[in-house]
């Protein structure tokens, strides 16, 4: 009899395809609207900051002048206008244009501020993750992708696994779940040589992919790390909160999920859900090996009573 972890892994297979025309239907968020205007651009240092600026002050920026853009994002008026060409458009004044639609529904979706005001610092923290999640929910709707990086990790025999400094809990509770159905995951959770070191060899044993965390604070030494990744030819894929950036560029799949900022600590219920997902992904892609090793997960786990009876 397969015990409830096997049995949640066959029952919790992916099933791949497009998106269905419930989800189709749900409208995108204001942010996300925003960020489709940048996706498929690459951007300068200088073009990012207007971006992750527009994209975190959206219902303000929508509606300022060339001038006072370039000065609350700190950058020259050309920059701006650069950075509106390289987007499509005409001029900044074409890209404000385009904005201000996106801001206004975001400041008709807003709440009231009598039902703001019903809500204390810990349900506005919840409030917060729901959106995150929701947000989560579209993105999974079409899961070809979450299903085609499982068959690539699952693969990769060593599997590589990053996580650097807050991090570290997140790759540490994938790699702890991914050895119940992989033969060989390492963990890097220290940067520099150790590092490298630890990337190198997964090179040379077959390793092909590196799973790699990257959570607010952003530390540059991930950033070093993720390189070196790629240097001893390794690919990457990102688990992050980023659309933009040189993480982002430097990765060969991201997978951007937000995370709960209203507390001293960020929370991470979304890239908690995009983890496991990933985690099924890998299960599906090879559901004998899943279940042989699950099932001699099982019986040393009686054999040594790993668990209490509940």
């Amino acid at each position: 009899m397969p015990s409830g972890q096997q049995a949640r892994a066959q029952a919790a297979a992916i099933t791949p395809g497009r998106r269905s025309s419930e989800a189709a239907a749900e409208a995108a968020s204001p942010a996300e609207r925003v960020r489709s205007l940048f996706g498929s651009h690459r951007l300068s240092p200088a073009q990012r900051r207007i971006a992750q600026f527009l994209i975190d002050h959206l219902t303000e920026a929508a509606f300022l002048s060339i001038t006072e853009l370039a000065e609350r994002v700190g950058v020259s008026q050309p920059s701006v206008t650069r950075f509106a060409s390289s987007l499509g458009f005409s001029g900044y004044p074409a890209l404000r244009e385009a904005l201000q639609p996106i801001a206004l529904s975001a400041v008709a979706g807003a709440p009231g501020e009598g039902e703001a005001s019903l809500s204390n610092e810990l349900q506005s923290a919840v409030d917060a993750e729901i959106e995150n999640l929701t947000a989560l929910r579209r993105v999974l709707a079409d899961p070809d992708q979450i299903l085609e990086i499982g068959r690539e990790l699952a693969r990769s025999v060593p599997l590589t696994v990053l996580g650097l400094r807050i991090s570290v809990s997140l790759a540490e509770y994938f790699a702890y779940a991914a050895r119940r159905i992989h033969p060989d995951v390492r963990v890097v959770t220290r940067g520099g040589t150790v590092a490298y070191d630890g990337l190198l060899q997964a090179r040379e044993a077959g390793g092909t992919w590196v799973l790699a965390f990257a959570m607010p604070r952003h530390a540059n030494e991930t950033l070093a790390v993720v390189r070196a990744a790629r240097g001893v030819g390794l690919r990457v894929a990102l688990i992050t909160d980023l659309a933009l950036g040189p993480l982002v560029d430097e990765a060969d799949v991201v997978f951007t999920a937000g995370t709960g900022s209203r507390l001293v600590f960020d929370s991470y219920a979304a890239p908690g859900v995009v983890s496991a997902a990933i985690l099924q992904a890998m299960a599906d892609a090879d559901p004998e090996r899943t279940q042989t090793r699950l099932e001699k997960y099982e019986q040393a786990a009686d054999q040594h009573h790993f668990f209490l009876d509940d």
